[in-house]
């Protein structure tokens, strides 16, 4: 069996972030867009702690990279979910072409 390489880890990160872009460019709602931007976060995330582990694994500055990331992905998807769920009180549907017609 051989190792996990740096390469390895490495073709998941871009196979999940262009997964990410594709969801982010042909979904419709808002949620999947969402999940999508969450997708592609989780990506970088992937990459901080590979780099992290095989290039300087004495330090720990990918790991406070991806703590901080988290963080912010965390804060993002509140708010996100917040004006969603306001957007659905307001017209009865999430769906992203039709939200930019919206007059408030």
């Amino acid at each position: 069996m051989q190792p996990i390489t740096i390469q390895h880890i490495l073709l998941l990160s871009t196979a999940l972030f262009f997964i990410g872009v594709y969801g982010l460019f042909t979904r419709r709602n808002m949620i999947a867009v969402l999940m999508s931007i969450e997708l592609m976060l989780n990506s970088i995330n992937i990459n901080f702690v590979a780099f992290n582990k095989y290039l300087y694994p004495e330090n720990l500055d990918g790991i406070f990279f991806f703590l901080f990331v988290i963080t912010i992905a965390a804060a993002e998807a509140a708010v996100a979910i917040a004006i969603i769920i306001h957007l659905y009180r307001y017209n009865k549907q999430i769906d992203v072409a039709e939200t930019g017609e919206m007059k408030f």
